[in-house]
Order: structure tokens, then sequence, then C-alpha cells
């Protein structure tokens, strides 16, 4: 074959080289825009009737029953109060401008009691899992801890510090810590060994393999936990306002409702329920739902829309 020839035929193969490398661009770019359509392509309608519409029906269907309830008289007046009756409790506290004052305080000791136990949660969760001998003695406690219900340990908190915010946030540290701690211990054993191993052969060990390959690999799992431990947290902080009672303390959402049963004053009573439920509620639709969403989706475990 002349050096002609050969250098047609080396021409060809990279033609052909270059064309499956078109094709292949091709199909990346024609999937890319498939998912990107199909993540945009959600109307404001659509998504109004997805996502919005559900829950504003669910609400309408139980203050329906409610109303229901209420007219038929299936309980007295005393112990079933109206939505109306409920509706004139919150305009009351919002005339008297002490409405955001009472969320406020239980918001702030929620958040910063669960900041807190994020703080001393991951640490133990991590080398729970990640020591035997550790795991061995200490997994039974958390375990046993997080079965513990909070309220139990409101008077040994009171007892240990007194009838003040120490106590709260002690309450809240023992009650939402375990719960984070075997979050984390949750997502770690699910995290398959090739990805360690794969850490350790490009030199991420100790410290480095825990940051850049164990965490961001548990984060589903991990992030159930921090959500078990919000919801630890919140019901934990309700369970102390609503047993200890201080003026130092000032009024949260616990508290208005022990109060508010103390004075036979049920519409109160349901208010107080009322907003404990909204604020769990908000919590969860404001941060942990699109956090989880977003880990998800990065994984590939949710379609994008």
């Amino acid at each position: 074959m002349s050096s002609t020839d050969t250098r047609s035929a080396v021409s060809d193969r990279a033609a052909r080289h270059d064309g499956a490398g078109t094709g292949l661009d091709t199909l990346r770019a024609g999937l890319d825009a498939l998912e990107a359509g199909h993540a945009q392509g959600a109307s404001f309608g659509q998504v109004l009737r997805a996502k919005v519409l559900p829950p504003i029906l669910g609400v309408v269907l139980v203050v329906g029953l409610w109303q229901l309830a209420y007219s038929m008289h299936l309980a007295s007046p005393e112990k079933l109060s109206s939505p109306a009756e409920v509706w004139h409790a919150l305009t009351l506290l919002w005339s008297e401008g002490t409405l955001f004052s009472i969320i406020w305080t239980s918001l702030w000791r929620g958040v910063t009691g669960f900041v807190a136990a994020v703080a001393i949660g991951t640490p133990i969760g991590l080398v729970v899992a990640r020591v035997k001998p550790i795991r061995a003695a200490i997994g039974p406690v958390l375990t046993g801890l997080q079965s513990l219900p909070s309220v139990a340990w409101v008077p040994a908190a009171v007892i240990w510090l007194g009838i003040n915010n120490s106590a709260m946030y002690a309450v809240i540290l023992l009650g939402a810590t375990p719960s984070i701690a075997n979050g984390l211990i949750a997502g770690i054993d699910q995290v398959p060994p090739l990805f360690l191993r794969a850490g350790r052969t490009l030199g991420a060990n100790g410290l480095r393999g825990a940051r850049h390959v164990l965490l961001p690999a548990a984060l589903p799992g991990y992030l159930a936990g921090l959500k078990q431990g919000w919801a630890f947290s919140w019901r934990s902080l309700m369970a102390a306002e609503l047993i200890a009672s201080s003026p130092d303390l000032g009024i949260g959402l616990g508290r208005y409702l022990q109060n508010q049963r103390e004075f036979s004053d049920m519409p109160g009573v349901l208010l107080g329920i009322i907003l404990i439920f909204a604020v769990g509620v908000a919590i969860d639709l404001l941060f942990f739902s699109p956090l989880e969403r977003r880990v998800l989706r990065s994984r590939g475990l949710l379609a994008a829309r």
C-alpha cells in the first residue's frame, strides 16, 4: 500500500471517529435538552394544581369536618369550640401584639437547641459508626435514649438546672441528640464499602475521608436523622414549656397552651395546638423538604421538576 493510500485510510478512520464522537455529543446534548425541557415544562397552572391546591383542599376539608362536628353538637361547646371562636382567639392575640412574640420565643429556643444538638450529635454518630468498641458500648445507650419520652427529662432538668432556659435547652439536647446521631449511624451503615476503598486509594483517610467521602455518601440517611431530630427538638421543647413555668422564661407556645387550659379557655387551647402544628409544618416545608429534594435530585433519586 502506498503512502497516499495509507494517509487516505487513516483519514477515513479519523473521520469515522470524529463522526462517532459528534454523534455521541449530539446524543448527550439531546438528552440534556430533553431533561431540561422536562424540568422546565411544568406550567404555573400545573404547579398550582400539583403542589398548592392539595394542601389547601386538605385544610378546607378538615375545617369543614370540624364545623360539621360543632354544628351537630357531637360535644358540648365547652369541649369543642367552633372554627370561628378559634379564629377570634387568633385575632385577639394579633390585636394584643403578642402573637409573634409567643411564636418567636418557642421558635428561637427550638432552633437554638436543635443547632446545638446537631453540633453534638454529628461527631458522636461519626465516632460510634466507625469505632466498633465504642459502638458496642454506646450504640444501645443511644437507642434507649431515643426511645425515652422527652417529657421524662423535664423534672430532672428542673432539679439540676432550675426553671430557666438552661433546663429547656437540656431537655432539647437530651431528646434530639440521640436521634441525630442514630440517623448518621444509619446513613454511614448504608455507604458502599467500595466508596471508602476508593477514597483511601485517592488519599482520603481519617478526617479527610470522613469529610469528602463518608459524610457526603451518608447524607440521605443523615438528613433523615436531622428531620427526626428537629421533630424531637420541637416536641421536647413543648413538653418542657408545658411543665416548667417561670416569669423569666416568658410565654412560648407550650406555656400559652397550658395557660389556656388552666383558664378553661377551649378556643385558646385549640389555637395553641394549631400554632404548634403550624410551626412544625412550616419548618419542614421551608427548610427540610427543599433540602431533601435537592440531595435526592443530585443523586438521581428524584426526577428534576
